[in-house]
């Protein structure tokens, strides 16, 4: 056990480096605050529950795609027993229909780049 002192110095630095995220956000306060996307819409409900569709929704919507294309399937029923039309632009930019508030905000925090601008027409921005 000649190598203590550079076993332990390598522990410190090793945890200090770990742990840097943490409390570099505790002296300095600047960490991301959770987006609050703004949603105009008269209908009172998605096509599946809120926590559903915050974790689920891109692979509901590449579910939706896939039968869309593949199957020729264009109604979905949702765990409510209603039919909806599986469609980006005609059911879910019916609500969702601010990208830069709602859609992007999301992204953004999470960091991810979806690619359904790549072929859909990015929504005109309601009010």
């Amino acid at each position: 056990m000649y190598d203590t002192g550079k076993i332990i110095t390598g522990l410190i630095v090793f945890l200090c480096l770990i742990t840097f995220p943490l409390w570099y956000d505790a002296f300095t306060g600047k960490a991301a605050t959770k987006p609050e996307p703004k949603i105009i819409t008269k209908e009172k409900q998605c096509v599946e529950a809120t926590p559903y569709m915050r974790d689920s929704h891109m692979k509901l919507l590449i579910q939706w795609r896939d039968r869309v294309v593949r199957e020729k399937m264009y109604s979905y029923k949702g765990s409510d027993g209603k039919n909806y039309t599986m469609s980006l632009t005609k059911t879910c930019l019916n609500c969702h229909s601010n990208k830069q508030q709602f859609c992007d905000q999301c992204h953004n925090y999470v960091g991810v780049t979806p690619t359904c601008w790549n072929c859909h027409i990015i929504p005109e921005e309601k009010s």
